[in-house]
């Protein structure tokens, strides 16, 4: 064929690739105006869900957000469908998952678990708990994993739900497996078979077959391994499921190579190679690559263990697979060394650590962009609800108006005739509501105000490169940024939530602060935590001025104590803590010209005066008193917060 041929070839196949993608494009945006058009119920949350999960392959592929899942929630919240809001957020979070963004992945599970548990349908409460569990595990979070599994069993072994206890009862093997607890994963490994046997599942045999395989081989029982993992090849076999033979291939080289049989070991190593080049997902090209130059290399055959080594550098390097280079740069360095090269290993181990630092660049960045997703998604979700709250309170107003009308021609004459003192009572219930706007601006300062210095530990934590700690600050910040955004929406609040909230700061602080101080919240009396009622954030800055003004300047063990008492209609919340005190902590600041009151302190202090005033009482101060020991010298500073409180009954 000419080159003009295969230029008008090329072209043709081009437009005609346009065309399909095309079509597809206005068929799916057909359906979804088709279902925009339905009536706003249930069973229109449902048919989004199902729309989105046969189209998630479409908005994958242009990596683009699924307007039918985005839909399904935005109803779901209007109409309060806890089961249509649990699936949608099931689907969307295994979406995540799928494309390794763990940590949006889990907190869509999250929110999956708390719908579910609300419909009290055990399946989907079992569902979306496993679902939790596995993202938990891609993040090594694996005490976590292990109770989300735990539940999740639980659930399903109540309604026997054999599909969700294989799920459990396998996931929970396999974090016994990387703990190295194989007799224990051993034994729910072989439950989870015999489970997928009476289903006649085949993909679940296979893969549990292989457990088994792996967790005789962490008991060095290998000839029983070779024979799991022959088993397991045999129904990937049957099954024609190629990624299962390719694994089975390379678990059968591994393990004859750890009988020391090399050309047994290469001879499986090799046919994984050929069956790997048939996956579309090319790592698995470059990992064959690698684990064939490793085995050459134990051989001491180390010109052969080259040419493969780079034929997985080579691979990598055409479809970035960073992961791969670095460990492909690795091996190369130990092959160079071998073989006498140094300066060649030593720039080959260089190679190496700068891919392992632009992989943990990534990481760090994709942490931070999913941490900014899951805040706008809350925010997004509150808009929501607040929206719908809006439109209840227009509706009762109305029919109220309407009532008002009618009453106001019967009840004329009293009006006028008291009129004095509706005056009276008006003027007083404006004065209280601009004391309320005021109260609400002075919270508003508070919540940015903690927010700010939050995120700037959360910089300073990962700039550590500890990823793992750095991860499970960003989760547990998530979760704090949550209940911030929810109990900011309220004048009151439960003392529980507070508390709770109190503590999960604390946590992060004591992280942020290296374990210097430990804390303890109390209760005095007979408290019903979620009885009595307080301002939200009312407590946290004069706990975080004795962290940061007394605690991490004192050279010994930091004692943080939170003291809760209620007595009639006034709470009195009492923080101790052993630090250097006031008078040293003015001369620090002084000496780094720092401002004496911090922003918080100032907000706070604002908003107890509006407390008072508004109930016009005394009830509402802060009294500091500075602590010494018997020689007098600064010994802490105690702060006792007296409220009015309010009770739900």
């Amino acid at each position: 064929m000419s080159r003009i041929g295969v230029c008008f070839l090329l072209a043709l196949l081009l437009g005609i690739s346009r065309e399909i993608s095309a079509q597809d494009s206005a068929r799916v945006y057909s359906t979804l105006d088709s279902v925009r058009r339905l009536s706003n119920d249930t069973s229109k949350v449902s048919l989004l869900v199902a729309k989105g999960k046969t189209m998630s392959r479409f908005f994958d592929s242009r990596k683009i957000e699924n307007p039918f899942f985005q839909e399904a929630i935005a109803l779901g919240l209007r109409l309060k469908d806890s089961h249509g809001l649990a699936t949608a957020y099931n689907e969307i979070g295994i979406s995540k998952r799928n494309k390794s963004q763990y940590i949006l992945a889990l907190d869509y599970h999250e929110k999956a678990i708390k719908y579910a548990e609300e419909t009290k349908d055990d399946q989907l409460i079992s569902f979306s708990l496993n679902n939790a569990g596995v993202d938990c595990r891609r993040m090594d979070k694996l005490e976590e994993g292990f109770d989300y599994h735990f539940r999740a069993l639980q659930v399903a072994e109540k309604i026997n739900d054999i599909r969700n206890i294989c799920v459990a009862t396998n996931s929970i093997g396999n974090i016994q497996l990387t703990t190295e607890k194989y007799e224990d994963a051993l034994r729910h490994f072989t439950k989870a078979l015999q489970l997928e046997e009476d289903s006649k599942n085949d993909l679940g045999v296979a893969i549990n077959l292989g457990n088994i395989g792996y967790a005789y081989q962490g008991l060095k029982k290998t000839d029983l391994a070779i024979e799991f993992f022959k088993r397991s090849l045999a129904w990937n076999q049957k099954a024609k499921r190629i990624i299962g033979i390719a694994i089975c291939y390379n678990a059968l080289g591994a393990a004859y190579q750890d009988k020391k049989d090399y050309p047994t070991a290469m001879e499986y190593l090799q046919k994984a190679l050929e069956v790997n080049d048939q996956v579309d997902d090319k790592v698995h090209v470059a990992e064959s690559y690698l684990s064939i130059g490793k085995l050459l290399e134990l051989e001491k055959k180390h010109d052969e263990a080259h040419r493969y080594l780079q034929k997985s550098i080579e691979v990598s390097q055409f479809w970035g697979f960073k992961y791969m280079l670095m460990e492909a740069y690795k091996a190369l360095a130990a092959n160079y060394k071998s073989s006498g090269e140094f300066e060649k290993s030593l720039a080959a181990m260089d190679k190496s650590l700068v891919y392992k630092d632009s992989i943990l660049d990534e990481k760090s960045t994709m942490a931070l962009a999913q941490m900014q997703a899951i805040y706008e998604v809350d925010r997004k979700d509150n808009q929501i609800r607040l929206l719908e709250h809006d439109k209840q309170i227009n509706e009762m107003r109305t029919k109220r108006n309407a009532v008002f009308i009618f009453s106001l021609t019967g009840f004329l004459l009293m009006l006028i005739v008291g009129g004095f003192y509706y005056i009276r009572h008006r003027n007083l219930r404006a004065k209280k509501h601009t004391l309320q706007l005021e109260l609400r601006s002075l919270r508003s300062q508070m919540n940015p105000h903690f927010i700010f210095n939050s995120l700037s530990s959360i910089h300073r934590y990962i700039w550590s490169n500890n990823q793992e700690e750095a991860s499970d600050y960003l989760t547990k910040f998530s979760k704090l940024m949550r209940m911030i955004l929810d109990n900011t929406q309220h004048t009151f609040i439960s003392l529980n939530k507070e508390l709770e909230s109190l503590q999960l700061y604390l946590d992060l602080e004591k992280l942020r602060c290296n374990g210097i101080f430990e804390y303890e919240i109390s209760l005095e009396g007979d408290i019903n935590e979620e009885e009595v009622l307080l301002p939200p954030m009312i407590i946290q800055p004069y706990v975080e001025n004795a962290i940061w003004h007394g605690l991490v300047h004192q050279s010994g063990q930091g004692i943080l104590t939170i003291r809760v008492a209620v007595n009639g209609k006034t709470m009195s919340c009492t923080v101790t803590d052993n630090g250097i005190g006031r008078k040293k902590a003015m001369e620090i600041k002084a000496r780094k010209g720092l401002p004496h009151n911090s922003m918080g302190m100032k907000v706070t202090e604002g908003r107890i005066d509006l407390i008072r005033r508004m109930n016009n009482t005394k009830d509402a101060h802060v009294t500091i008193t500075d602590l010494e020991d018997p020689a007098g010298e600064p010994a802490g500073t105690k702060v006792v917060i007296v409220l009015p409180v309010e009770f739900i009954f």
